[in-house]
């Protein structure tokens, strides 16, 4: 395996093997492998380069499973979390190791796409733990484009329903970001 950000693969560190966590962890291997495999290929371009990166992610997740408390989010986050930092110091190594052909803006565009994608993800996670009638105001709203008054309609509910549930889903997506370890 490729050095990483200056850290060099070995084998697994802490507790010994546990047989629950380590089915947790190829259970989330097979489900979120080929999402992070993707997020990978988009910011480092290359197939090679994004299964080191998940194999990586996966390594680190498997060392700092001590770590993870589902009270702040759900695996899916976490595993997305420590790709994005993964990422981030790969692209920083191979930005260090390029002879400056490319401008500057060209090695901080792979940071900027990581963490728009992150953004992206950490904000689907909070909408979907909203109660139904919070997501679809917030969806119609924000994601669809619509108005207060179009909402209400489709709805059926009064304009200042719509408007007081929008105050609320938008109190309960603070917290469900914060909760997740969104900084503002």
């Amino acid at each position: 395996m490729t050095d990483l950000g200056g850290s060099t693969p070995s084998a697994p560190t802490g507790p010994p093997l546990d047989p629950a966590g380590e089915e947790v962890i190829h259970d989330a291997f097979i489900a979120h492998r080929a999402e992070l495999r993707g997020l990978a290929r988009r910011a480092l371009g290359s197939d090679h380069l994004a299964e080191e990166a998940v194999q990586e992610t996966f390594v680190r997740a498997w060392r700092a499973r001590e770590r993870f408390d589902s009270s702040r989010g759900s695996l899916r986050t976490w595993l997305f979390s420590i790709e994005r930092n993964l990422l981030i110091d790969m692209a920083r190594t191979r930005a260090r190791e390029e002879i400056t052909a490319a401008p500057r803006s060209t090695a901080g565009a792979a940071d900027e796409d990581i963490e728009a994608a992150l953004v992206c993800w950490q904000v689907e996670e909070a909408v979907l733990r909203l109660t139904p009638a919070h997501r679809a105001v917030i969806v119609e709203l924000y994601f669809r484009g619509r108005t207060s008054r179009e909402v209400a309609s489709q709805l059926a509910i009064p304009e200042g329903t719509v408007r007081s549930r929008l105050f609320y889903a938008l109190k309960a997506l603070k917290v469900n970001l914060e909760t997740a370890g969104w900084r503002e």
